[in-house]
């Protein structure tokens, strides 16, 4: 199909990409009159609440249930259990989740739900059931299934070369492993469904989900029915972050299947200790590996195995390992590597998406590598790891060109400058000889993450735009909004792609109705592949209206301009249209004004049994520098300045990007400082209960956890080739960033110990950890009587 203007990445005279607009909804937003999923029982009448019956074992058989109590609590209306499931009784895709299982597979595990005419009726009803279970052996930890040799799906393997010789020829060995926890979504909306029945017999699901195509496949399977007879619409997430990629499915069956059987509407909306105990979380890992080093410190040789705890059933668990396995390089040329990954399987909530999906997991590990053994090789962190920054022309483990890799360097140094890190480092180090028990330090990571879905067939779009004859603008996308902005990104692509005021366009919510067989909202790639579609209907409407124009004007189409609602033709100073008055005119010239848009991603392929191929469109680069101050005698400490450079492209609205990078940083910082997951693994009544179960025990960042000095710069001049207006995705990138704090942690809990002191430092990195990091640097310079040990590393040295 022909297009009106030139590539995907280039821009027209004055875009309404580019610009710095706040989000779209954030009067709606500060004001509290944006509506979600659970604001709407205010327009539902009728309606019955859903509330789960959860059970308290990690691992037990359902020998019995007796809900007939339940019915004779006032306002109860129906128990539903397997019984009542007319088709699948599966929440999942992988067909090991049961919607109302036989067997509890974790401690919270919802058995049935009661539904009530209110929420307290359904809650005393889910009390008065009567459920006996039998007990079974349950595992809670990666160790624990490792043991018991308990795994789940596929297991991957991505190689190049000769690691085995990599390592024997390498001048320094060294070995170690490395486990670290998940984190909790914490979005502020909870998992909420509202499910009804039209007079047509059509089931509508309003659902908080991340991916409205497959909660209604899910919804279909459930109900015995066919796509076409479910719909489901999503007005907005009040946060998703992956949590609500896979999670959402069941609970919207369940409030589907509730008012199916009714034929009244029916809420199930969790609190906040149900979606914590419920949900699935960012997987933990447990990483063995062995390294090897060349003389000049550059790294040779890579073997390693991770383990993900997948929690009780596979979810998107296979994808995320994938993920971690192609991210285990980070920024790093490794040239001979072999890296295992397998999946735990345990008796907790099903792990999840996680921003960043498997990627911090893979990078974390080579970041620890790099931070323990930067000591030992006598070298900076930042040294090293700038010395084995990828080249142009070099490739990575799983077979895909590093395009574009000297921004590395380029961002690295700007980073440097902007952050004054050599004078900085001076002020570090006259600092530290004057403070015997708080130090502080300073710490540089870089990112290089990869834009694309793994599986393939995802990387595709469809968008639907009307243009009304008064010139208005409707477009509807498959995109979801959750916070990020994507909305707003969609407004300024159409608003560009068809040459007027960003008034004109208004934004539908997102439905499967209107855009069919959508990609999740995931990936960082909804502005990528739901831009690329918008554009390309605003496009098609745009050439037909061109042809009117040119009519009008007496030119070729193709010298028709399109600029903030006025049509002229090139050279133009005398004539011109009016944009509205030139649809009312194309109307009566019987000229389609409105499109189907769909956009493929280009140039992928994957082969995942393999591990090979190119499954990114292209990598986002990025680096950070954190400092921090460290108290030695609590272990407590203050981020006391971030600096962050980072690659978006040619950005489609700063600041929803800078905000974006600001929310990644301080989320990640999160995962790896604060937000800290505690199973009980006793063996008594309460194994498998997670204790940290709502904002009292679960710490997530606060205002307080904010750098108290931030900047962030978008690299500049970066225009990347063939995406929608030359931009690149910011969704998760920026996460990794954070890993500079916990780099900063480590060497200033080195710096209370002697030079080339290799620190062990556990994730997340909590004051606690922080403190018994601090303790055993200071050990380790007790021991050497004031000496500094070698900086050379012992053959095969533990690290």
């Amino acid at each position: 199909m022909a297009v009106a203007h030139g590539p995907l990445a280039d821009r027209p005279n004055n875009p309404k990409v580019g610009l710095p607009l706040s989000h779209e909804a954030a009067p709606l937003h500060v004001t509290g009159q944006a509506l979600y999923t659970d604001d709407l029982i205010h327009r539902t009448p009728n309606l019955l609440h859903a509330w789960p019956l959860q059970a308290p074992h990690a691992h037990a058989l359902i020998t019995a249930m007796d809900v007939t109590p339940a019915y004779d609590v006032p306002g109860v209306v129906k128990v539903l259990t397997a019984q009542d499931v007319p088709g699948v009784n599966d929440a999942g895709i992988k067909h090991d989740e049961p919607l109302f299982p036989s067997e509890v597979m974790f401690y919270g595990h919802a058995v049935c739900y009661v539904l009530g005419e209110t929420e307290d009726a359904a809650r005393l009803g889910a009390e008065a059931i009567v459920v006996e279970y039998e007990p079974l052996p349950s595992l809670m930890t990666i160790a624990e299934a490792i043991a018991a040799e308990s795994f789940q799906g596929a297991q991957r393997t991505v190689s190049r070369g000769d690691a085995a010789t990599g390592l024997a020829e390498s001048v320094h060995r060294f070995r170690g492993e490395f486990e670290f926890g998940g984190q909790e979504h914490f979005y502020l909306e909870t998992n909420s469904a509202l499910a009804l029945v039209d007079e047509g017999g059509q089931l509508f699901v309003q659902s908080s989900t991340q991916h409205p195509s497959e909660t209604q496949e899910i919804v279909a399977h459930v109900l015995g029915l066919s796509s076409h007879e479910v719909t489901v619409q999503c007005l907005r997430l009040g946060g998703g972050f992956g949590g609500k990629e896979m999670q959402p499915h069941g609970f919207a069956a369940v409030a589907a299947l509730g008012a199916t059987i009714t034929g009244r509407p029916v809420l199930l909306r969790l609190n906040r200790t149900q979606d914590i105990t419920m949900t699935g979380k960012r997987h933990p890992f447990h990483a063995s590996w062995e390294v090897g080093f060349d003389a000049d410190h550059r790294i040779t040789a890579l073997t390693a195995t991770l383990t993900s705890d997948g929690g009780w059933s596979l979810d998107l668990s296979e994808p995320v390992l994938a993920r971690a396995l192609c991210h285990i390089d980070n920024a790093y040329w490794i040239p001979d590597i072999e890296v295992h990954g397998r999946i735990a399987k345990t008796n907790k909530t099903s792990q999840t998406a996680f921003r960043g999906f498997g990627g911090p997991q893979g990078m974390i590990v080579i970041e620890d590598i790099l931070g323990r053994c930067a000591p030992q090789l006598g070298v900076a962190p930042e040294e090293l790891r700038r010395r084995n920054f990828y080249s142009p022309g070099q490739p990575t483990p799983y077979g895909q060109p590093v395009r574009h890799a000297e921004r590395l360097e380029a961002i690295w140094s700007t980073l440097s400058e902007k952050a004054g890190v050599t004078a900085r480092q001076a002020a570090i180090a006259e600092f530290n000889a004057g403070h015997a028990d708080v130090k502080r330090a300073l710490a540089m990571t870089p990112v290089k993450f990869g834009i694309s879905f793994n599986l393939t067939a995802f990387n595709q779009a469809g968008a639907l735009v009307h243009v009304y004859k008064d010139g208005s603008v409707l477009i509807n996308h498959g995109g979801v909004e959750m916070g990020q902005g994507l909305h707003t990104k969609m407004i300024q692509v159409a608003a560009t792609a068809l040459g007027v005021p960003l008034s004109y366009v208004r934004l539908a919510p997102t439905r499967t109705d209107k855009v069919p067989n959508t990609s999740a909202t995931a990936a960082s790639s909804g502005a990528d592949i739901n831009g690329g579609a918008v554009k390309n209907a605003c496009d098609q409407i745009r050439e037909r209206l061109a042809t009117v124009a040119a009519g009008q004007l007496g030119i070729h189409p193709d010298d028709v301009r399109f600029v903030d609602g006025v049509v002229t033709g090139i050279g133009f100073h005398d004539k011109q249209l009016e944009w509205g008055k030139l649809c009312h005119d194309a109307y009566f010239q019987r000229v389609q004004l409105w499109a189907a848009g769909f956009y493929r991603t280009a140039g992928l392929h994957w082969d995942a049994n393999r591990m090979q191929g190119e499954p990114f469109k292209y990598f986002a680069y990025g680096a950070a520098c954190a400092e921090v101050e460290v108290d030695g005698f609590t272990g407590a400490y203050r981020l006391l300045r971030a600096d962050i450079v980072h690659d978006v492209g040619d950005s489609l609205s700063p600041l929803i990007d800078v905000g974006q990078i600001e929310g990644g940083f301080v989320q990640g910082t999160g995962w790896l400082t604060l937000e800290e997951l505690r199973w009980d693994t006793g063996d008594g009544p309460h194994r498998g209960r997670l204790n940290t179960q709502a904002a009292s025990t679960y710490k997530i960042p606060s205002f307080s956890e904010m750098p108290e000095e931030f900047h962030v710069h978008l690299f500049e001049r970066a225009t990347e080739s063939g995406v929608v207006y030359g931009s690149k995705a910011v969704g998760e990138p920026p996460l990794m960033e954070a890993f500079a704090v916990r780099e900063a942690l480590r060497a200033a809990a080195g710096a209370f110990g002697p030079a080339g002191y290799p620190v062990d430092l556990g994730s997340p990195a909590t004051p606690e950890a922080v403190y018994w990091a601090v303790d055993q640097a200071r050990a380790a310079g007790a021991t050497t009587n004031g000496s500094a040990p070698s900086t050379a590393p012992a053959e095969l040295a533990g690290v």
